[in-house]
């Protein structure tokens, strides 16, 4: 991307050679005029802790309750929380990692440990959601006579779990380690109560079908959930650029910083935890290192500012030398 600027003469640089500023720390620390804010805890990790005493009560209070009932959706759905136990423990010990600073093998810090869990998450609850359903499908073949009381009760003392730990992790439904976890305990939550109404239909009609179907509709709940979380994740750790960002508009942004000519190489990634990074090559005049400094920290103020990017590379190139990087930025558009 290029501008033309017609501004004011600026003085020739102390040295030809490219100037770079990069960002060192992500958390309080003020560089060159450009402050990383360190973003409180939206959820405290003992919240979890406490998520997964509840969680291995649940899980043993529905196996009691689907083998005195014979139900299979209880059964399907104390295995569906189980699987809650594995990854309410990974989340909180990503919830710790994040926790620990930037060191010379992790540089950018452990913010996608975050990231990492969740995907782990996800991957086990797609194989899961498909053991379920066929599950499901082989009650469905041969069905079972089922006591409607016990997949009730028990249905409605894992909705009360369920519901609170639900409520418990909205506050942090932001980070996409712990809505992995939001979705699927809410998730959970459907699940019971179709569970009850599934079993009070069932005391009504007899239609001991109903209660495999209620098994086959939990296995494809935990896919939908799943899939989208396995997305989401993998385009984090495979380095893509945040999704409410786009690379043309965060570039346009940098060419109305007066001296900036062209920006190009520009590269946007999430860190994970809502911490996003960027880095770009800007040519410029040639002019004195203080003036340099100004270009550098009016960058990072504009990509924190309007697009909350809070750690930023700028190698600084002298504009009208030939452009030799392997992507340039195309030409804004005409309206």
């Amino acid at each position: 991307m290029h501008q033309h600027s017609h501004g004011p003469v600026i003085q020739p640089c102390d040295s030809s050679e490219s100037a770079h500023q990069h960002s060192r720390e992500l958390f309080g620390h003020s560089h060159h005029g450009h402050s990383h804010a360190h973003p409180h805890p939206t959820l405290k990790p003992s919240v979890l802790g406490w998520a997964i005493v509840a969680t291995l009560a649940l899980v043993v209070a529905e196996i009691v309750g689907g083998f005195l009932g014979r139900s299979v959706a209880l059964l399907n759905d104390a295995v569906h929380n189980l699987s809650d136990v594995p990854a309410l423990g990974i989340s909180w010990l990503a919830m710790r990692w994040a926790e620990r600073p930037a060191d010379t093998e992790k540089t950018y810090g452990y913010h996608r440990a975050g990231t990492l869990a969740a995907f782990t998450n996800a991957l086990v609850l797609v194989f899961l959601s498909l053991w379920l359903g066929y599950e499901a499908f082989e009650r469905l073949r041969a069905p079972v006579n089922v006591i409607a009381s016990w997949m009730i009760w028990t249905s409605v003392a894992a909705l009360a779990v369920n519901g609170g730990i639900t409520l418990a992790l909205v506050r942090g439904r932001n980070d996409l380690n712990l809505r992995s976890i939001l979705i699927h305990n809410f998730g959970d939550a459907l699940s019971n109560i179709a569970i009850i109404a599934g079993a009070i239909a069932i005391r009504i009609t007899g239609a001991q079908w109903l209660d495999p179907i209620l098994g086959l509709a939990i296995g494809l709940l935990v896919l939908w959930s799943s899939v989208g979380i396995l997305r989401e994740s993998s385009h984090i750790l495979l380095e893509g650029r945040p999704r409410e960002m786009r690379v043309e508009e965060v570039a346009r942004a940098m060419l109305t910083i007066e001296g900036v000519h062209e920006v190009h190489d520009v590269h946007i990634w999430s860190l994970g935890g809502g911490h996003n990074a960027l880095s770009l090559h800007a040519r410029v005049p040639d002019m004195h290192m203080d003036a340099c400094e100004r270009i550098l920290i009016s960058i990072q103020e504009k990509a924190a500012k309007h697009f909350r990017i809070d750690h930023t590379t700028v190698q600084l190139e002298r504009a009208g030398l030939p452009a030799t990087s392997g992507y340039v930025m195309p030409e804004p558009a005409k309206k």
